[in-house]
């Protein structure tokens, strides 16, 4: 079973912490791989539309006579033959989502979460408390930390300074533990935790 270093806010050492066996899997490539795609591919809106014939405006009455002209027989300007014609086979509104087995999004979220521990890139906090909700506070901490770079702070329950003191630095998210993914975790180099939501990820996923 995996260990880390728990340390305070000064980035000092206040012991070495046992991780729950989510932390200590196999890193399996093409499970993050399925993963990422299957979470893109549930976030797209899926809202391109184009105008088939019968959508577009006007074309109701016939251009010219069927017979007698020379011309190729049309019975509406709107044909996608014509000029401001409809479009043939455009794209239109759908749904991009589909499911993903929850074994298989259960080993990819446990990949993600052993990456951080194996690649040494997760800090674990005894505790994440802000005085004030400011911006240059959040900024100090990360930077004593040696995470400033781009850093996903996971925590138990709702903590509004620290959610109000990130929302403003590009490189930084923070994140309920309800709310974890394998896409933010591999988006941002560090993982930041705390010793609560060590214990809530336990309950939620320890076997």
């Amino acid at each position: 079973m995996a260990s880390v270093a728990m340390v305070d806010m000064s980035n000092k050492k206040v012991k070495d912490v046992e991780l729950p066996a989510v932390f200590g899997e196999e890193v399996k490539s093409h499970l993050l791989h399925s993963a990422v795609v299957n979470q893109l591919a549930n976030r797209r809106a899926g809202t391109a539309a184009t105008k088939t014939k019968g959508l577009v405006s006007g074309g109701g009455v016939k251009p010219f006579k069927q017979k007698g002209t020379g011309r190729a027989r049309a019975g509406s300007t709107r044909s996608p033959l014509w000029r401001h014609g409809g479009t043939v086979f455009g794209p239109m509104p759908r749904d991009y989502s589909y499911s993903m087995p929850k074994k298989e999004k259960r080993a990819a979220l446990a990949a993600a979460l052993s990456s951080k521990v194996g690649e040494n890139r997760m800090v674990l906090l005894d505790k994440l408390e802000l005085a004030e909700p400011r911006t240059k506070q959040m900024s100090d901490l990360l930077k004593t930390l040696g995470v400033a770079e781009s850093a996903l702070v996971l925590i138990a329950a709702e903590n509004k300074n620290v959610a109000l003191a990130s929302r403003n630095m590009p490189n930084i998210k923070v994140l309920r533990m309800e709310n974890i993914n394998v896409y933010d975790l591999l988006k941002y180099r560090y993982l930041i935790t705390t010793q609560d939501a060590l214990t809530t990820m336990q309950e939620v996923y320890g076997k």
